[in-house]
């Protein structure tokens, strides 16, 4: 087959950057001649993400929708206009358009109607986003990664359900532990340092941490050693790291998240689609804290989660360091009751999204 231009538009943070990544590559794996472009920003996480995985990334202008009337209201379609502009000369002579949202989406979904180009569209998160919802009227397939919620439009609350793409590393990690979860779960623990007699919790605030969650687990982490608890506790890049104790492991930033996930008796962590999907996958037991701002997602996202009893949500106003404290050995006794497998429920997500893509291409439902 000659080779074809595939455009996977995404931009902002992980949870949209991560998913395109891992379809890019299973697309990679069968069509090694095709030439992948991926869109963003200069903004965005994508700006260091796509090309460290050895993708191409071209950007466009970020055109932010307005929430109110104002200044930036007045001018949005004119840099709405510019915005599609620069998609079109971008994504000229492609077969498919997919995106996984973010802003830089809009722009390229318009452009790539105009230019008759098929677009797929992935959503992630169970509250659908303004970019894919703006999309939704020029798509030729669209597929979320579990069911939305019941205010999401028609089209996504009918869109083929698909599961979350994941991570190499992670679809990796549950491959190899399949045959012994346990075993696989006492190895990652031996891998990164700690004892496999006593509880490890991992505290997980994002790339770029959570001063709320730094703040109120960093108060009582004499008390976790104290009770035999582990912690290995993920900060952010940016944030300063308290000294390391035996039995306490303070860092920037996790770059074995498979490892933890299989290792950690308990996780805590805000509740990004990315995070769900990858700890439903590796993890045991989680305390989820979504993040208090944007369209109220991260609520929503772990909610599949909950009902199978793998996990519990609080608001950030309802945790502390007091409240884990008094609730510790209940979160811990929930974990140990689970068997220690994982789910397998995203494993195949990356493959069925490139089929859909295949079939839009090819200008068909299947």
């Amino acid at each position: 087959m000659s080779e074809r231009k595939i455009i996977f538009a995404c931009g902002g943070t992980a949870g949209h950057i991560e998913p395109a990544l891992a379809v890019a590559n299973a697309w990679q794996r069968l069509y090694i001649n095709d030439d992948i472009l991926f869109i963003g920003t200069d903004a965005g996480l994508e700006k260091a993400l796509v090309p460290a995985r050895g993708f191409t990334l071209h950007t466009i202008n970020k055109v932010v929708a307005p929430r109110s009337f104002s200044l930036s209201a007045l001018t949005f379609p004119f840099r709405l206009r510019k915005a599609v502009a620069q998609s079109k000369a971008e994504i000229a002579g492609a077969t498919v358009v997919i995106g996984f949202g973010g802003y830089v989406s809009a722009p390229v979904y318009r452009a790539a109607a105009a230019l008759k180009i098929p677009v797929v569209i992935h959503e992630a998160n169970a509250t659908v986003g303004w970019a894919n919802r703006y999309g939704a009227r020029f798509a030729s397939r669209i597929c979320v990664a579990r069911a939305v919620d019941a205010s999401a439009p028609k089209a996504f609350r009918e869109g083929e359900v698909v599961g979350m793409p994941l991570r190499e590393d992670v679809s990796n990690a549950a491959e190899y532990a399949a045959p012994d979860w346990s075993s696989a779960r006492a190895e990652a623990r031996k891998h990164l340092g700690f004892e496999s007699t006593q509880p490890l919790i991992a505290v997980v605030g994002g790339s770029q941490g959570s001063q709320a969650l730094n703040r109120e687990v960093s108060g009582i982490i004499s008390q976790l050693l104290q009770r035999g608890v582990q912690v290995i506790h993920s900060l952010g890049g940016s944030n300063e790291l308290p000294e390391a104790r035996p039995g306490y492991q303070p860092v920037h930033y996790i770059e074995a998240m498979a490892d933890v996930y299989l290792a950690a008796d308990l996780v805590i962590a805000r509740s990004g689609a990315v995070t769900c999907a990858e700890f439903a996958t590796l993890g045991r037991y989680a305390l989820f804290i979504p993040l208090p701002i944007g369209n109220g997602e991260q609520m929503k996202n772990a909610q599949f989660l909950v009902e199978a009893g793998r996990a519990e949500i609080i608001t950030q106003g309802e945790f502390s360091g007091h409240w884990l404290m008094a609730h510790l050995n209940t979160l811990l006794d929930r974990s140990k009751a689970l068997s220690p497998q994982g789910s397998t429920s995203d494993l195949s997500a990356a493959k069925a999204i490139v089929a859909i893509m295949e079939s839009a291409i090819r200008g068909g439902r299947s």
